[in-house]
């Protein structure tokens, strides 16, 4: 399957999960972004358009109690989507404390951290100190490579929440506020990105071609030892 398809599919999934579970699946998926790339740009464009009542029987609500369309609701997702990120940033946090260098190292893998990665963000930390924190949390991509590292180089853990509360609110009601502002134009703006989704997969397609030369590169320096 196309490499764009694969996105088309998983955008589909996350605004099927939003439309279907609203302020719930917002704060779910915020909480896995804060430690595992979750396409947090669609998650909070979406839920904005949902808070303006762009789809019908969309409804945001909460414990039975449902929000207003328009400014309550846009709140409500903007908000789900802070508190989400901000403890799945202090769960991130935690598995670098406990965890440390060496559990990162033989797991970091599974997690898209790599020793290069924990490098980088060290050398992130280093330069920064904790304003790191808040420059991670406004930096697309990089946003979801911070917590576990932050743990790891044990940035203090009470400035730490309040730059990831503040670096994720602004994140959140910005691009929610993009999704509410769009409403039901939303397929016309998420048609005229289509393009971006398709600059998206020609790096990731440059990224494996990449990675599997070095393979081989390492495979025939290896063979060339013998």
């Amino acid at each position: 399957m196309p490499v764009a398809s694969i996105l088309s599919a998983i955008t589909d999934l996350l605004t099927s999960l939003i439309g279907d579970q609203g302020l719930y699946a917002v704060f779910g998926l915020m909480l896995l972004d804060a430690v595992f790339p979750a396409a947090s740009e669609v998650v909070m464009v979406y839920s904005g358009a949902v808070a303006a009542g762009a789809f019908a029987g969309q409804d945001v609500v909460l414990l039975g109690y449902g929000f207003e369309s328009g400014a309550p609701a846009y709140v409500a997702m903007a908000g789900a989507g802070t508190i989400g990120y901000t403890i799945g940033s202090l769960l991130g946090w935690w598995i670098g404390a406990r965890g440390g260098r060496p559990f990162l190292e033989r797991r970091g893998r599974w997690l898209h951290l790599s020793e290069h990665k924990l490098e980088r963000a060290e050398r992130w930390f280093e330069r920064w100190e904790s304003w790191a924190v808040l420059l991670g949390r406004l930096t697309p991509v990089v946003r979801s490579f911070v917590s576990i590292p932050a743990g790891l180089f044990r940035a203090p853990l009470g400035r730490y929440t309040l730059l990831t509360l503040i670096g994720s609110g602004i994140w959140c009601f910005a691009l929610a506020g993009v999704g509410w502002w769009f409403g039901s134009n939303w397929e016309d703006f998420h048609h005229a990105f289509r393009y971006v989704d398709y600059a998206i997969a020609a790096a990731v397609a440059v990224g494996i071609a990449v990675l599997v030369w070095k393979l081989r590169r390492r495979r025939r320096a290896a063979l060339d030892t013998r």
